[in-house]
């Protein structure tokens, strides 16, 4: 069986590129071999503490030294890496502990109060990370291990527990050889990204989209990383500039922040690879921000059971704006039937359907649910419960999640649609459709609005405005007005929430 550890990510690089920086974070920087010894000296305390192969270690950090220096730590110690979404409440975090099995929690000080509810309650021992915590203390106290532990390609390396649109969150096992590949096909197929590239880690390392695109691929590149504990656009513009920063990768929201913050930015970056991901990119939004900064975007498209990337538009194929381009090198994504449950029957091009993947990235399954993974492992593809095309030249686009396509009066609206529409309002800065119950026609078109900074919030406007530019059954004819939109841990729109704020 051949052998093979994501802790190499970080091995490598301090082999090949001993002095080069891998991490910046406020004052602190380090170098690839400064920051594998700290991560070695963790794993050696992890080993002492009982972690053996295998074991399942949760990591609850912010975007601080402290989760890519545990990161690390587990897997050097051969364990597993559980990241816990900082948003959970207590309860939640409960979940994930029991559900995944873990032994032990690393928990940064800022989560504290909820880590220690949650491994109380479970019964599962805590250790705080940082300077003044327990693991500092004992990797102090230890000699580091010399090397990282002995994996199979095939072992879990990852448990990453999806939100998902519907019920409990399930743990995503994710092996060395899928998150391996990921950063590779990132780094060196998809991306271009080069060892003198220096990009701002805003994204959260907890999250799929964090972890491969932002920190495994870039240092797979032996590139530095410079981290945003929390994203504020402002400080966004002015860390890349202050640390010339040349790479961004983000969610829409993110996007849509930097266009608004760089009218009143005295600098902005030189950027030269942006990559967008976690949600569909407004074309209007993607068009906005490569006039003001000068770049392309390269939208993309994963989930956290595909390593994340599956898709991205990629320098190789050209870009084509509100899609998220071609399959990533050794991956396959084609459009299945929706409505066919039991087998997968491919669809020809142009025809809309359900995205299926397979590859290297897809994950091993859900765990311990047998029944979650066969329904969602069919005839060798993952079936990802989104709906999209694929058009002649193959650029593949996302039209909407399956279960968030309206029905009113028999005609599917699919909301994606909708907003792309209504982002072009002057009035209008971020839209999420829905849809609402109605005795009549099943369905109807809701839109809840944030409004540009200044503009008028008029529903009535709004609704005038949508009705010449969009199908008679698909404007919406409720619009609602509200400050900021619900957003989950990956911050992607939780559009449950808002269905059931406004069907009440």
């Amino acid at each position: 069986m051949a052998t093979l550890s994501l802790a190499a990510i970080l091995a490598e690089p301090a082999r090949r590129h001993p002095d080069r920086t891998a991490l910046v974070e406020g004052e602190l920087r380090f170098s690839f071999t400064e920051l594998w010894h700290e991560s070695r000296a963790q794993g050696a305390a992890l080993a002492e503490l009982g972690v053996r192969p295998g074991d399942r270690v949760a990591l609850m950090a912010p975007n601080t030294a402290e989760f890519p220096q545990a990161y690390y730590a587990i897997l050097a110690a051969g364990g597993v890496v559980v990241p816990v979404h900082l948003l959970l409440a207590a309860e939640e975090v409960e979940h994930v502990l029991r559900d995944s099995g873990a032994s032990l929690l690393l928990c940064h000080p800022a989560q504290a109060p909820t880590g220690r509810a949650a491994a109380e309650a479970t019964g599962v021992r805590m250790l705080e990370l940082g300077a003044g915590g327990e693991l500092a203390a004992l990797a102090g106290d230890t000699e580091p291990l010399a090397t990282y532990a002995t994996r199979d390609a095939d072992d879990p390396a990852v448990v990453f527990y999806t939100s998902g649109t519907t019920g409990v969150p399930k743990g995503a096992v994710l092996s060395h050889f899928n998150l391996v590949m990921n950063a590779t096909a990132n780094a060196f197929d998809a991306n271009d990204v080069r060892p003198d590239d220096i990009a701002l880690g805003a994204l959260p390392l907890f999250h799929a989209f964090g972890q491969t695109v932002s920190m495994n691929s870039t240092w797979r590149a032996g590139a530095t990383l410079v981290l945003l504990p929390r994203f504020d656009a402002a400080r966004a513009i002015e860390l890349m500039v202050a640390e010339g920063a040349n790479t961004f990768h983000g969610v829409p929201t993110m996007f849509v922040g930097l266009v608004a913050a760089a009218a009143s930015a005295p600098e902005l970056p030189k950027l030269r690879l942006c990559v967008s991901g976690g949600a569909s990119l407004p074309v209007a939004v993607l068009e906005r921000f490569e006039e003001t900064f000068g770049t392309p975007v390269y939208e993309g498209y994963g989930l956290s059971e595909t390593s994340p990337a599956a898709c991205v538009n990629q320098p190789d194929f050209g870009t084509k704006a509100g899609t998220i381009g071609h399959p990533l090198w050794g991956v396959d994504v084609e459009i299945a039937r929706a409505d066919v449950e039991d087998r997968v029957e491919l669809l020809p091009t142009g025809e809309l359907g359900e995205v299926v993947i397979r590859g290297h990235n897809v994950f091993s399954g859900y765990l311990g649910r047998p029944e979650a993974t066969a329904e969602a492992l069919v005839d060798g593809w993952f079936r990802s419960g989104d709906l999209g095309t694929k058009d002649a030249d193959g650029f593949l686009a996302i039209v909407d999640r399956k279960k968030d396509v309206i029905i009113r009066g028999g005609f599917n609206v699919y909301p994606r649609e909708v907003e792309e529409v209504l982002m072009r309002h002057p009035d209008v800065a971020q839209a999420a459709v829905i849809g609402l119950a109605h005795p009549v026609h099943g369905e109807e078109v809701c839109a809840v609005v944030v409004a540009a900074p200044g503009a008028a919030k008029d529903p009535e406007a709004v609704i005038t405005w949508s009705k010449e530019h969009l199908g008679r059954h698909k404007y919406p004819r409720r619009v609602e007005f509200t400050d900021a939109l619900p957003l989950g841990p990956s911050m992607k729109v939780l559009k449950r929430e808002l269905r059931a704020q406004y069907t009440a």
